[in-house]
């Protein structure tokens, strides 16, 4: 694997050094093995997408939950499209239950102790009201409250995008957590960075200020986080061997 870098004219220049984590879909096997390897005392952030596809997504969003709780970690955790998918079909289950199980719903659903497929889609109420009831209230409370930015310095993380004609404040939601066709084509003029997901890409990119780093954990078991400091990226990914440094 080997990172593509080109970098543009404005410096890279965060408040901090931090970690952005790739999107995780339900490996939580990866997710393990990359913490382990990262600096505690550092601010992680991860972009969203915890969630379908991998087997344990479930457990998957307890650990960030539990992490988000520990006053002794600094951790983001932003909403990826996959999070609203489940929010929206816990919202209207019989509109949302379609496009949510074709995009690995069922896969959650499972992790939750949750089976019965075949009241998908006619009884999606029942199916919605039994996964309420297994996330329970504050995990759900959590998932409903995660932020679509978060910005250190000159470098913003998101999911998946932002509309480079747009300051920060005016981010449309749909833009964040979908992408924007004028994402990678037009680099920002206000000199800030984007750590993004969503995407996948064969291996982690250093871009026109754009800094890619979803390298499709659930099909690929390569998981990445990159390590952003003053000047500098550097990327931490599974592998067979452990967790490579690039």
């Amino acid at each position: 694997m080997s990172p593509k870098r080109e970098w543009p004219p404005s410096t890279l220049a965060p408040a901090e050094r931090f970690y952005v984590v790739g999107d995780i879909h339900g490996r939580l096997d990866l997710l393990q093995k990359l913490l382990s390897e990262l600096d505690p005392d550092c601010t992680v952030v991860f972009v969203g997408d915890y969630i379908d596809r991998g087997d344990q997504s479930a457990q998957v969003l307890r650990l960030l939950y539990a992490f988000s709780a520990d006053p002794k970690r600094k951790t983001v955790c932003l909403l990826g499209n996959h999070e609203d998918m489940l929010l929206r079909f816990l919202e209207d289950p019989q509109a949302s239950a379609t496009m949510w199980m074709h995009n690995g719903g069922l896969q959650t659903l499972t992790s939750f102790g949750i089976n019965d497929f075949s009241a998908l889609p006619d009884k999606a109420d029942k199916v919605a009201d039994k996964l309420r009831h297994e996330i329970g209230v504050p995990l759900l409370a959590w998932l409903q409250d995660r932020p679509l930015l978060w910005t250190s310095g000159n470098v913003t993380v998101v999911h998946a995008a932002l509309d480079p004609s747009k300051p920060l404040e005016t981010q449309p939601r749909n833009v964040c957590i979908w992408g924007h066709t004028g994402f990678r084509d037009s680099r920002r003029r206000d000199g800030q960075w984007v750590v993004h997901g969503h995407t996948i890409v064969t291996d982690p990119t250093v871009v026109d200020g754009v800094i890619s780093v979803d390298t499709g954990a659930f099909a690929t078991n390569v998981l990445t986080a990159a390590e952003v400091s003053r000047g500098q990226v550097r990327f931490l990914c599974t592998g067979r061997h452990g967790v490579t440094r690039l």
